[in-house]
Order: structure tokens, then sequence, then C-alpha cells
């Protein structure tokens, strides 16, 4: 994995960098001995690390807009972190960049119950907005499976799903206005309290854009009241290819579930030795379905589930009877990735999304895969949408293992694509998936997203390494390129 060469200047000119980062924020909030670094050097993608060239920890967006102009005169790169918990390397630090921590943007700054929304700092948890506004009956809806601790500003920057994402959409359907900081410094806001504003979908081209455009201090997220009735239904198969078939038929018959998760028997058996949470360890996959809305319609909802079920073959079926135990059948599923520690030294959590009638095919060649690069998968994924996590389990003790199980990976990704699938569906592509993208964009493709880079981020500061193999200067790329300052979208409303 390789990433930008140093640049030497910006290394040689480093405690001047520090002391006018001092200057914006108290000392204390500007981290550069090696061992405090160290707490920063890779995200939720530990199989790299990099120290950073320093810290720094902002507490409002005019300490952010100043940073960024301090970074932009002494020409260092920039790269923006939540609570770290990226898969794919999209915090990874870089050795001459400013790694610009939002860890005490936690706040909730404003709950709107009538306009249904609620304004939140980047660095607010995801779980911590629907704690928030659980005593007046709503929720937010994405919900990740590590939403205890994922950051909604990491959120919007990968496009956030979870297991609830089928029905109720990801992090882009759940958000309504943002404030970002450009490398510049500018400050300009996006959207609001209100649906779809009008002009060019800025925050559809934000939402998801890995950190790489700009800073996001503040995020407007909507809210939903709670149904009056969740049930969740555990369905055992004595193959993998059942349970695909379950998946499609069950979204063939026009049923859309709250949401649907898959898993293969090795991530049960995981799943289960850590959380107790009653799954059948004879099944070769497990499906869990809810159904949510008024009772009665829920009711003849899991009928038809069932009925489904059955029809395909299921080997094990159960209906929560409690709200107790809906959430105990969801608690093995949240826990999932948590609970392969427990059986291998390392893994990777990979992400691709596949057409949900290619579900078995793919499923059949990932073992064959794992049979070939000799390393054990589990299967996790959002079965409802084809979103896959597969873990690929290993040992970077082991000589060889982890270069495998990147190989691995790649495979399994390549295959994704192959069936008609993309590269990610909510993990981003950092600088895991970085060397593939050009098994699904031509060079064209490519030329034309970095243009509309360009058009934030001039100069390439932000997040570089990340996402696109190779970097063009914006002067390359033609006449996208603006200058320093100047945001070519009119109707942006700026600061």
């Amino acid at each position: 994995m390789r990433m930008p060469e140093p640049d030497q200047s910006v290394l040689a000119a480093r405690d001047t960098l520090i002391a006018s980062l001092q200057s914006i924020v108290a000392e204390e909030g500007v981290i550069w001995s090696e061992n405090q670094l160290k707490a920063y050097e890779s995200d939720g993608l530990t199989a790299y690390r990099q120290l950073p060239l320093v810290v720094v920890l902002p507490e409002d967006t005019r300490q952010v807009s100043e940073i960024l102009k301090i970074c932009s005169e002494h020409g260092a790169k920039v790269v923006p972190r939540g609570a770290g918990t990226s898969l794919s390397g999209g915090a990874l630090p870089l050795a001459d960049g400013v790694l610009l921590a939002l860890g005490k943007f936690n706040r909730i700054l404003e709950i709107d119950y009538e306009n249904r929304c609620a304004v939140v700092q980047p660095g607010v948890s995801n779980l911590a907005i629907s704690e928030a506004v659980a005593d007046q009956g709503f929720y937010y809806a994405p919900d990740p499976s590590s939403q205890i601790v994922c950051s909604i500003g990491g959120n919007v920057a990968e496009n956030s799903g979870g297991v609830h994402c089928l029905k109720y959409g990801v992090t882009t359907n759940n958000i309504l206005g943002l404030e970002i900081v450009l490398m510049s410094g500018e400050i300009i806001r996006l959207g609001g309290k209100h649906l779809d504003p009008e002009g060019y979908d800025l925050m559809g081209v934000m939402t998801g854009s890995e950190g790489l455009l700009g800073v996001i201090t503040e995020v407007t997220v909507r809210i939903l009241k709670r149904p009056e009735l969740a049930r969740a239904v555990l369905v055992g198969f004595p193959e993998l290819e059942d349970g695909g078939q379950f998946v499609a038929d069950l979204i063939g018959a026009g049923i859309i579930p709250a949401g649907m998760e898959m898993m293969d028997k090795p991530a049960t058996h995981a799943a289960e030795e850590y959380c107790q949470a009653g799954y059948p360890l004879d099944a070769e996959a497990l499906v869990i379905v809810e159904l949510d809305g008024h009772s009665t319609e829920v009711d003849h909802l899991i009928g038809q589930v069932e009925e489904i079920a059955h029809k395909c073959g299921a080997s094990s079926l159960r209906t929560s009877q409690s709200e107790e135990e809906r959430l105990n059948f969801w608690s093995g599923r949240k826990a999932a990735f948590s609970s392969i520690g427990r059986i291998s030294p390392d893994y990777f959590c990979m992400d691709g999304t596949i057409p949900r009638r290619s579900l078995p095919e793919v499923l059949k060649r990932m073992a064959q895969m794992s049979d070939r690069f000799g390393l054990r998968v589990a299967n996790v994924f959002h079965a409802g949408d084809g979103n896959l996590h597969p873990l690929i389990l290993y040992d970077a003790n082991q000589p060889g293992e982890l270069e495998r199980a990147e190989e691995f990976g790649a495979e399994i990704l390549k295959l994704c694509v192959e069936v008609g699938g993309v590269l990610t569906g909510e993990h981003g592509v950092g600088v895991e998936k970085r060397d593939l993208m050009g098994v699904m964009f031509s060079e064209a493709d490519l030329e034309q997203q970095q243009r509309l880079k360009c058009a934030f981020d001039p100069e390439g500061s932000l997040n570089p390494g990340k996402v696109f193999p190779t970097l063009h200067r914006c002067a390359e790329l033609g006449r996208m390129h603006v200058h320093r300052g100047q945001v070519p979208f009119p109707d942006i409303e700026r600061f």
C-alpha cells in the first residue's frame, strides 16, 4: 500500500507550523509527541499505520477555518478524522499532514420536533441522536453496527447505512443540511431544515466524499417517529443458497422489511458464543427479517415471511414475541464484527455491493476463493440491498498471511463488479479499494471525478492519497480548475 511521498519542506517547517496552530487552539489542543501521536496512527483498518506530522483538536467552526488557512499557507496536507472507525483507511494519517481531529465537536445543538430534525456537530455519535430524542418517541434511522461510537460526521463522509437502511435509506436519505469548511477556510452552508433544496445537489456530492472536498462542522439530520410495533423473524437455512433465494423471493413478493440481514455459519457461531442470542448453530445461513408499522400490518407481513421461508426450505424459524426478544435477535448481528476477534487474531472487513440475484453465485465463489487462498471467511451482510461484508480471517504474525488476505479481498471486490455490483456500499474507498478503482471506472471517469475535487480543493490538500489511484494536478484536468477561495457554485450560502 503506497502513499504520496512526504513533502520535505513541510517536514522541515514542522515547528513553525505547530506554533501557528497553537496560536489558534489551546496549547493542549496540538499534539506532536511521538507517544501521543500513536493514538492516531490508524483508523479501523489497523493493518495500515502511519504517524501524522501533528494532530490538532479544534473546538468550533472558526478554529477549523483558521487551521485550514494556516495549513494552506504552509502547504500542509490535512486529513479530517472523526471517531476513527473507518474500515477503509479513510482517516489514515500522512507523515507530512495535519490530522484534524473533530472529537470536541460533540454537542447536539438543536432538536426541532415540529420540523422533525436535529442539528448536531460532527463528533456526536450516531446512537446519541436516537437517545436524545427517544423520550419523545423519535429516532435517527441509519444504524451502523458501530453506532455506539461512530460519529455522524464520519457517517456523512462515508454515506453509512446500517441494518435498517433497506426501508429507511442510508445517510444521504436522512440528512437535510450541512455546514462545511473548504480548504481555503471559507465556510459554506448547504440545505437546511427544508426538503430538497433548489440548485445543484451539493449535499449529494458531499455525502460519501470521504473528506476530499471539505471539512464537515455541522449536520442537520432527519428524525423519524418510532413505529407502533416492530417484530423480527429469525430464520435458519441448511444451505447458503437457500438463504439467498429466500432474500430474493421476499423482495420479489413486494415485501420491504425494515431490515434484513444474513450471516453464514462461521459468523453465526462467533456471534452466538459472544452474545448468547439463541441462534440455531446447525444453520448454514441465518437470516433476520424485521417488520415494523401498525400491528395489523406487521402481523400480516410476518405470516407472509414465514410462508416464504418454509417454501425456501427453512430448517428453523422463530418470531419475536416481545421487544426484549427482538433486540436479542439483533444483538448478535450488531456484535458480529467484534465477535470475530474471538476466533481470529486479525481480520479484514470487506465491503462490496452486488445485485440480490447474484447472492448465491457470489457466496459459492467466495467459498472457492477461501479454499484457494487458505484463509477462512465469515460472511455478514445487509442482505436486502446486497451489501456484503465478508470478514477475511488471518494472522499478521504469520509470514505472507496479510498479503494473501489483501489479495483475497481484491478478488472478492473484482467479483462484485463482475456480477454487476460496485466496490463499496458504505465503508468508502479510502486506501483499501483505491487501487481497484480502475476495475469499475475508466480513466475518463476518474479524471472527471477529480475535476469535481478540483472545484472544491484546487491544490489537492484534503486527504490526498485516498480514493484515486493516480492523482492529477488540477491544471492537467482542464477548465473545472478554480482559484483558491473561489466557489464555482453561485447558489451556496457563503460566510
